[in-house]
């Protein structure tokens, strides 16, 4: 392979994923995502089982939807460059 052929195939990294709730039952932690899910569609949510072997949990985990974060980063960029003023 050579090197441009890497620099293509690479995973692009989206946003961190954050724990918005720990639940003990699957059925806790799927309510929750709902509720979520609800409240901002532009999320995007999953449940996680985790924990310790003596500690385990659901956590619902959330991030903003990579490709919207993008258009959002992009409008704002437009927004700067057509405020700026000539002096």
């Amino acid at each position: 392979m050579s090197t441009e052929e890497v620099e293509e195939n690479m995973i692009k990294e989206g946003p961190r994923w954050t724990i918005s709730a720990r639940c003990a039952t699957y059925e806790e932690a799927n309510q929750k995502r709902q509720d979520l899910k609800k409240e901002d569609g532009s999320l995007q949510i999953k449940i996680h089982w985790q924990g310790g072997a003596h500690n385990r949990y659901f956590a619902v985990k959330s991030r903003v939807d990579p490709e919207i974060q993008a258009m959002v980063a992009e409008m704002e960029k437009k927004s700067r460059k057509k405020g700026r003023t000539r002096g």
